[in-house]
């Protein structure tokens, strides 16, 4: 899951210690939506921080219950 920072940063992972600075390449002149798509597109197929993802490959998979429909 990617995460926004109020200060304007993407994080791909919860454990990251570095975060993409959207809010400056949103605000520099010429930008376009398009270019943003490719901007995430390439940095979430370029990233190296899949803890979470690795560690649920390697568990047995359980049943469990989501945090909408428990109120978090």
């Amino acid at each position: 899951r990617a995460r926004i920072s109020a200060d304007g940063k993407l994080y791909t992972c919860l454990f990251a210690s570095q975060g993409l600075d959207l809010k400056t390449f949103m605000r520099a002149k010429g930008y376009h939506k398009s270019k943003l798509f490719d901007l995430l597109a390439e940095h979430w197929g370029q990233r190296k921080d899949r803890y979470s993802e690795l560690r649920t490959e390697q568990s047995e998979p359980r049943e469990k219950v989501e945090m909408s429909y428990i109120g978090g």
